[in-house]
């Protein structure tokens, strides 16, 4: 089969297009024939540095979420399910490929009516803007930022942070993604990179009730000087290269509670199924803005750590 090898951590150039053995379910366990492959952020960290929640040593295939049909069925698995459209976690490498053998348990149904490809960008960001949302307990009127609002789980939390009635602040980098921002007609956009960005967003709204922090670092220390007594702040990302530095005796002292929702598998699961059943009735719509074919992982991965991408980006595979 075709895959994208990752032959040693390094820049992009060490994801390397290239043939891969065949993979063969066993028992209690399913193939799966990829369609898409899911990218994220994080993936890009593992690539560079094996940093992530990702385990093995190169050479391996790396990718952590897929989307296809299931092709064939290990002994003891029940054969009904061949033929069955699905998106599955893989447990954090094998993606990139034609094919990936997970646990039978592991896939989730794609709703009807719901193309595969927004299955797949939902996969991971779906059930992590949901998880965030509900953790943070929104309630209309609030005032919130989303930074990286322009990203896969920003474009989700506005649109969740929108639903609940509450203001959407969105804080992304460069004009490009602003601009998309103001398309869509969010209450408040402000460019980060731009060194009066924290006051153009007291200007606008006083203060804040809650942050989802997607960016890290210096941005996320002036973002939550930015919150109210009372307020929330939730870190999802770390664009910026590090993960807020907020220590947790200065957050009680403002009034501020740090929330670091870590839910459990079962409850993963639960949250991509709400993701993709609130996408199959409309109620949550995915932005995908890149699309590269498999052999071009490479190409997608330069183009995730330039920053240059809004939205989601996904490998095509057939």
């Amino acid at each position: 089969m075709r895959a994208v090898w990752l032959r040693e951590f390094g820049g992009p150039e060490v994801l390397v297009p290239g043939p891969a053995p065949d993979p063969e379910p066993g028992p209690g366990q399913v193939l799966v024939e990829v369609a898409h492959a899911n990218l994220t952020f994080v993936e890009t960290m593992f690539r560079a540095t094996g940093f992530g929640p990702f385990t093995g040593e190169p050479p391996l295939i790396p990718g952590n979420g897929v989307g296809g049909t299931i092709g064939a069925v290990g002994p003891g698995v029940d054969p009904a399910l061949v033929g069955r459209l699905v998106v599955t976690g893989t447990g954090g490498t094998g993606g990139y490929a034609e094919r990936v053998v997970v646990d039978q348990h592991a896939p989730i149904p794609v709703p009807p009516g719901l193309p595969l490809d927004t299955a797949v960008a939902l996969l991971a960001d779906g059930r992590t803007a949901l998880m965030l949302a509900r953790a943070a307990g929104l309630r209309a009127g609030d005032r919130v930022l989303v930074e990286a609002a322009a990203g896969g789980v920003g474009t989700l939390l506005v649109q969740l942070v929108a639903r609940a009635g509450a203001t959407v602040v969105a804080a992304a980098g460069g004009p490009a993604k602003v601009n998309l921002l103001r398309a869509a007609a969010v209450d408040v956009v402000v460019d980060y990179r731009q060194p009066d960005w924290a006051g153009r967003v007291r200007a606008a709204v006083d203060a804040l009730d809650v942050v989802f922090d997607g960016v890290g670092g210096t941005i996320a220390r002036e973002a939550f000087d930015l919150l109210d007594r009372g307020g929330r702040m939730l870190s999802f990302g770390l664009a910026g290269g590090a993960w807020a530095d907020v220590p947790a005796d200065v957050a009680a002292a403002r009034g501020v509670t740090l929330l670091r929702p870590r839910p459990r598998p079962d409850e993963l699961r639960a949250l991509t199924e709400e993701a993709l059943a609130m996408a199959a009735d409309g109620r949550l719509r995915p932005l995908i803005a890149q699309r590269f074919p498999l052999e071009r992982a490479a190409e997608a991965h330069a183009a995730i750590q330039s920053r240059s991408t809004v939205g989601k980006t996904l490998l095509d595979v057939r």
